[in-house]
C-alpha cells in the first residue's frame, strides 16, 4: 500500500525532495562564504536583517524567533552569540518587565553592511546562474 501510495505520488515527492536538496544545498554555501568572509552564519545574517528591517532595530526576542524559524531556546543561542560579538543587545520594556527585546546595535548594522556587500552578491549570482528572468518570479513564497 505504501508504494503504491508513493509512486502515485511519485512526481510530487521527487519535487519536495529536490526542494529540501536544494534549500539544504543553498545555504550550506551561502552559510559557508558568510562565514569565512564576515564569521556570521546564514542564520545571524537573517537576525541583523530582521532586526534592521524593524521600527527603531528592535523586536521582541519571542517575535523575532518566529520569524526565523527558531524555538525560543534556538533565539537565545543565536543571540547570545550575537550579544557576545556587541552587534545585539538585550533591551527592557518600559510597560512589561517580563518583555524582553532584541535590539540592533550600531556595530551590528556596520557587520551587517559590510556583510551585505558580499553576501548580496553571491546570492545574486548564485540564483541568476540557475533562473530566467522570469522564474524567480514564480518561486516566490509568501512567508
Amino acid at each position: 500500500m505504501m508504494s503504491q501510495v508513493l509512486s502515485e505520488q511519485s512526481k510530487a515527492v521527487a519535487t519536495f525532495a529536490s526542494l529540501l536538496r536544494a534549500h539544504a544545498a543553498s545555504t550550506r554555501l551561502l552559510s559557508a562564504q558568510l562565514t569565512a568572509d564576515h564569521g556570521l552564519t546564514i542564520s545571524d545574517y537573517e537576525v541583523l536583517l530582521r532586526l534592521a528591517w524593524a521600527p527603531d532595530r528592535r523586536m521582541r526576542r519571542v517575535d523575532l524567533a518566529e520569524q526565523v524559524l527558531l524555538t525560543a531556546s534556538g533565539i537565545t543561542r543565536l543571540l547570545e552569540g550575537l550579544e557576545r560579538s556587541g552587534y545585539v543587545a538585550r533591551g527592557a520594556c518600559d510597560s512589561d518587565r517580563r518583555v524582553v527585546y532584541a535590539v540592533l546595535t550600531d556595530a551590528g548594522l556596520a557587520k551587517l553592511r559590510d556583510a551585505s556587500r558580499s553576501h548580496l552578491v553571491q546570492v545574486e549570482t548564485y540564483f541568476t546562474a540557475r533562473f530566467g528572468e522570469d522564474e524567480p518570479q514564480a518561486c516566490d513564497i509568501p512567508d
